[in-house]
């Protein structure tokens, strides 16, 4: 049997978001045009590998199988694909990776992990940069790849892809003020004790645009540097932090509420810089990372 590569990339999104209609996004398809493919792969399968319902779709075990499998394909395509770059480049080449605190705090160490053991002849300097100064540098050439929210990545002229969800929750030590509650207003999280990250943290400066001049006075107990610390205080008890689901590690014993204010609702978006010419293959390879550690986080 022969798979097509963007037939698998497609096959992982949409296990991935448990929806044909958000994997179609990812791969910039057609609704109609990613079921036929989805479609095609059971066919050249010979086996159903989605079980389809209402709400969405999930894998079946040969789904899920296939779907193991399509990362581990895509991962020594990645590597192929450097391998043989690496005879038309400098040794040590040098890639230039901005994220936003979010991005930086989990997502981009995952797809490092990944990329640096993969390709050990390119380096990586990775630089926490808020969305609008990740654009002017992107369109400057003076990066290569930007995670991004998108919100404030509209009308950029850039290449840019969707990577996921980056909404942002309350969190709080477990059985304490926010038990029993699945959501609740910015408003309402005011009204306790904070702990927040610095003034001039990114997510920080995010935050205090979207509320404007009449946000709720709120009493924070302490302000961190980083997310795990500020994760951590939550944890204990210091107080409940706002903070984006994606940084948070399952391992964490929290109670964890969706905020229900419409500017809570973030997307990231993987953007990409202007070239003089063809992409380089290990900016692609690097990409290709993001999107793997994107469908993992």
């Amino acid at each position: 049997m022969r798979y097509d590569l963007d037939d698998l990339r497609l096959f992982l999104h949409v296990v991935t978001e448990g929806s044909i209609t958000a994997g179609a996004r990812h791969m910039h398809l057609s609704l109609p045009s990613a079921s036929a493919r989805v479609r095609a792969l059971e066919h050249h399968a010979g086996v159903t590998l989605l079980v389809r319902g209402r709400r969405g779709v999930r894998p079946t075990p040969a789904g899920s199988t296939l779907a193991r499998h399509a990362r581990d394909v895509l991962d020594r395509t990645a590597r192929l694909d450097s391998a043989v770059a690496s005879y038309t480049r400098s040794p040590n080449a040098r890639l230039t990776l901005l994220g936003g605190g979010s991005a930086v705090h989990r997502l981009v160490p995952q797809a490092l992990v990944s990329f640096l053991r993969a390709h050990p002849d390119t380096d990586v300097t990775v630089s926490e940069s808020r969305t609008p100064r990740t654009m002017r540098r992107l369109a400057d050439g003076e990066a290569d790849l930007g995670v991004v929210i998108a919100d404030e990545a509209r009308a950029s002229g850039l290449r840019t892809e969707p990577l996921g969800d980056d909404s942002l929750v309350v969190i709080g030590q477990p059985g304490g003020v926010l038990a029993g509650r699945d959501t609740l207003t910015y408003s309402e999280v005011a009204e306790h004790p904070l702990v927040g990250l610095d003034a001039g943290s990114s997510l920080r400066r995010w935050m205090e645009k979207r509320l404007g001049p009449h946000a709720p006075v709120v009493r924070h107990r302490t302000t961190v540097a980083d997310l795990n610390a500020l994760v951590s205080l939550a944890a204990a008890g210091v107080g409940l932090a706002v903070v984006p689901r994606r940084a948070l590690d399952p391992r964490h014993a929290l109670d964890v509420c969706a905020l229900e204010d419409p500017w809570a609702h973030r997307r990231h978006l993987l953007a990409w810089g202007v070239t003089d010419g063809a992409v380089a293959p290990a900016v692609e390879a690097l990409a290709e990372h993001v999107r793997r550690a994107a469908m993992e986080a």
